[in-house]
């Protein structure tokens, strides 16, 4: 009798180990060359991180190419661009929560190791937009864009170029099965012309009823 109920016992604490108890929660920490955990509800690391990276680097390719409005130095080769970037706009169907300031600060490091731009602080920028009371989807007015720059040339920070990130989607479904195509798209807009550059880039992520929605859906043989 006390043996069958010690076996008892030592089962339930098994399967609590393996299953997890309610009010118990584990971590590890993650190495960095294992693959981002897939969120199963809403996009997370494994869309956003691919989507800066070729975003980013399709840009930068692109400026790197001499154009009438690049800045010439003194010395006939091409200047950094100075750039403020604005920020980043979320016009997806889901909430990207903490992941926006996140993909600011990963997009403006790219920037700042990128000989084609110098980046301006987005601290002096906020406190510009304050004091003009402006928002940063206004800009594109004229009378807001040379009132922003007053502010900044005075303050000791002329800039040339405006950046705007903005995250969209598009979602189709097919019974208990979702597609959403994820697309980060980066504007650069020159100050004084008005002329606009984009790049973008694209991930599409499925999300399933069942472990082998995956497979029946995304079969190649299958039409």
């Amino acid at each position: 009798m006390y043996r069958r109920n010690w076996l008892f016992g030592c089962g339930v604490l098994l399967a609590s180990g393996a299953c997890g108890c309610r009010g118990y929660q584990f971590g590890h920490v993650v190495k960095p060359d294992a693959a981002n955990l897939v969120g199963s509800h809403k996009a997370g690391s494994e869309v956003y991180d691919p989507l800066v990276d070729e975003a980013v680097a399709k840009l930068l390719a692109r400026q790197q190419e001499v154009t009438p409005d690049t800045p010439i130095g003194p010395d006939g080769n091409p200047l950094p661009k100075t750039v403020f970037f604005v920020g980043v706009e979320n016009k997806s169907a889901e909430d990207i929560g903490d992941f926006k300031d996140q993909l600011y600060q990963q997009i403006d490091s790219q920037l700042l190791r990128s000989p084609s731009f110098r980046p301006i602080t987005r601290r002096m920028l906020d406190a510009a937009l304050f004091e003009t009371r402006l928002r940063p989807d206004s800009l594109y007015i004229p009378d807001n864009m040379r009132m922003l720059m007053a502010v900044l040339e005075r303050d000791g920070a002329p800039v040339d170029y405006l950046l705007y990130a903005v995250l969209t989607s598009g979602t189709t479904t097919r019974n208990s099965s979702t597609q959403r195509n994820h697309t980060l798209t980066l504007e650069l807009v020159n100050v004084h012309s008005g002329v606009a550059d984009k790049e973008s880039a694209e991930v599409r992520k499925g999300y399933h009823k069942t472990a082998m929605g995956s497979a029946w859906n995304y079969n190649p043989f299958k039409r």
